[in-house]
């Protein structure tokens, strides 16, 4: 019986679902994985068969799953109102989050407008930027200095600040003018100078566009420290930090998309914070909620949000909003949340997970067909290439890190690749020895996509 609804299941996803960043002619091919339940750091399918969770449900997994404080907290949210909307009215949780946030966050985002996706959050920060802008009289800032290799989402202002042309070169005739600097790439860079010149070297080259064009740009968007769908791209030490400095000298805003960095995955709440810098805009999803609701926050400051002050017949407000805007349920698991990292500790916790993951990225480094491994926090990257010695990546059409990871899913891991870089971004809550049999069949896994003997 359970194996007949399995695959009635399938046959049904087949006949009537369309998945994102998927070739359907590949997946009707496939035997398709339905994820029926979940618990702790594991996922379990139709068949009953488990997997470790190794990117975290597409990185917003926090601290695991059916999470018992999460759990009860949407019960009891359940209980009192599910949605009402915020435009006009506001509702407990969403009060109670917006305090939250502004004490943790970098000290001055004191501000927080809600939507439901990092998307969102991105293009909120545009919007109010260029609006910011355009009411202090600065009618010239019209555009956004963005990333090489950056990638803030999927609708058009997102893909607008983004750089990743296999996604998004379709859409070019749809999208706004932006300028676009070299982002960070070491192990792909033609820099050949010292490691510790390298953050200067990257920040010069965003001086020279911002010496010529800061009256035209409104705000530099940058995802800090990590470029995650670029492939797990780290950014040198101190290159954030001259990105703000640099902001702050030509009088543009500086946008901070920590939708996939924020919340413990750098090993600080936010990435920000290791380079001590508070940007103006704070655009926060993914792990917001613990992975349980959708729900994004775009933090400001106090300076930005009195901008829009004014007489009603000025029409100076942020013409802008969602109709689950603040949805009391996903911010009722956000404020849950955030209690688990305070009563777990979950911070201070990571250096030891951290360590093992570096340890093991040592060993993954020393494979014929590994290029280059990088890594912050629990956030890491395998980047596999045909010809170590001249850095020859695999022709994307082989596959070789969907290969990867479908090897994987066969030994019970459930991974995602970037194409030929294997992404290993687990939950904050894996334990050591999970980690460890994450990177152990990792390991095996190129050894069988690559040959290696």
């Amino acid at each position: 019986m359970k194996r007949a609804r399995a695959r009635r299941l399938e046959r049904a996803d087949k006949r009537h679902v369309w998945h994102p960043f998927t070739q359907m002619r590949d997946w009707e091919r496939e035997r398709a994985v339905i994820i029926e339940r979940a618990k702790g750091n594991y996922l379990y399918d139709t068949d009953g068969y488990r997997y470790l969770d190794g990117v975290s449900s597409l990185w917003c997994n926090v601290h695991g799953h059916r999470v018992p404080e999460l759990d009860r907290a949407v019960r009891r949210q359940l209980d009192r109102v599910a949605h009402s909307t915020f435009l006009g009215l506001s509702n407990v949780p969403a009060v109670e989050l917006a305090e939250r946030l502004a004490r943790i966050a970098p000290r001055g985002l004191t501000r927080v407008f809600y939507a439901d996706s990092g998307s969102a959050a991105v293009e909120i920060a545009l919007k109010m930027a260029y609006q910011a802008c355009q009411l202090r009289g600065l009618r010239d800032k019209k555009t956004f200095l963005r990333l090489t290799d950056a990638y803030h989402g999927d609708t058009i202002g997102s893909v607008s600040v983004g750089g990743i042309e296999l996604f998004h070169e379709i859409f070019h005739p749809l999208l706004f003018k932006t300028y676009a600097v070299k982002g960070p790439y070491r192990y792909r860079d033609t820099y050949r100078g010292p490691e510790s010149g390298y953050a200067e070297h990257c920040a010069m080259r965003v001086e020279r566009i911002l010496r010529r064009h800061h009256r035209k740009i409104a705000a530099l968007v940058v995802e800090p420290l990590v470029q995650g769908a670029a492939g797990m791209l780290t950014h040198p030490r101190g290159y954030l930090r001259r990105l703000r400095q640099l902001t702050r000298k030509y009088g543009v805003y500086l946008i901070a998309d920590e939708v996939a960095t924020g919340f413990g995955r750098t090993g600080k709440m936010f990435a920000c914070e290791r380079e001590g810098v508070r940007p103006d805009f704070l655009c926060l999803a993914k792990g917001l909620t613990g992975g349980y609701l959708p729900l994004s926050a775009t933090l400001t400051t106090e300076e930005v949000y009195r901008t829009f002050l004014g007489e009603y017949g000025e029409f100076k407000a942020f013409f802008h909003g969602h109709t689950y805007t603040a949805n009391p349920l996903a911010c009722a698991a956000a404020l849950a949340s955030l209690d688990v990292f305070e009563r777990r500790g979950v911070i201070r916790g990571l250096d030891a997970k951290i360590g093992v993951l570096k340890a093991g990225l040592r060993t993954l480094a020393g494979l014929d067909h590994v290029g280059d491994t990088r890594q912050v926090g629990l956030m890491a990257g395998v980047e596999l290439v045909r010809d170590k010695r001249t850095r020859e990546p695999y022709p994307l059409t082989e596959k070789r890190g969907a290969r990867v990871c479908l090897a994987a899913r066969r030994q019970g891991v459930m991974l995602r690749p970037l194409g030929n870089v294997v992404v290993l971004l687990p939950p904050l809550s894996i334990t050591a020895p999970e980690l460890r049999r994450l990177l152990s069949v990792v390991e095996r896994c190129i050894h069988e996509v690559t040959g290696e003997r």
